[in-house]
Order: structure tokens, then sequence, then C-alpha cells
């Protein structure tokens, strides 16, 4: 199942080049990187384990909000979007390869 959610992008301004990432669809959900490319593979690896946490205790992924009714206080902030492939990450919670094949799980 692919999913895609809005996120907010904070730099650091006390650590430059460094930034948080908040992901508002999924409640306390917050990660960083040290580096722009970090924070967004961090905040797909978040928001992962968020919606596999979910959905494993059998409540539904969160819908996700219009980017465009995403607002932040933070001045230097920026709203993106990541997109997550929850099957892939089942797989690898589940010890399988992103494949997944048959032979695999034996």
């Amino acid at each position: 199942m692919k999913l895609t959610y809005p996120i907010i992008i904070i730099p650091d301004h006390e650590n430059l080049g460094t930034y948080a990432v908040e992901i508002p669809d999924l409640p306390g959900c917050t990660t960083g990187g040290n580096s722009l490319a970090e924070a967004l593979s961090m905040a797909e690896d978040a928001a992962s384990g968020w919606v596999l946490t979910e959905l494993e205790a059998g409540n539904p992924a969160p819908k996700a909000s219009d980017m465009r009714s995403i607002k932040t206080d933070e001045p230097d902030a920026m709203v993106s979007i990541i997109m997550l492939d929850v099957n892939d990450r089942n797989d690898e919670h589940c010890g399988l390869s992103p494949s997944g094949s048959a032979s695999e799980r034996l």
C-alpha cells in the first residue's frame, strides 16, 4: 500500500545544515537529520513505523491532509510530501526482503 503524507521541514538555525521534520497527520511523529536528505529519509522511516504500528493494532492508516492546508508558524519552514510503501516496510519488519517472495519466507 502506497501512502503520501505532507510534512513540515524546519531548518535548525543553531545547528546549520540540520533539519527537524514533523508529520502533522501522524500525532507525535517527528524526526530530524543532519542533512536534508537524511531528514527526509528519517521522516519516511518514522512515518512508516507509525503507520505500521496502527495497522498492526487493527486501525486504519490515517487519511492524509491536503498539502495546501498545512500551516506553520515557523518562518523558514517548508511544506513537502513523503511517500510511504507500507508493504515494503512491513516485509522488512517481518524479516523479508523487499520482494517478499514465498521462497524467502521459508
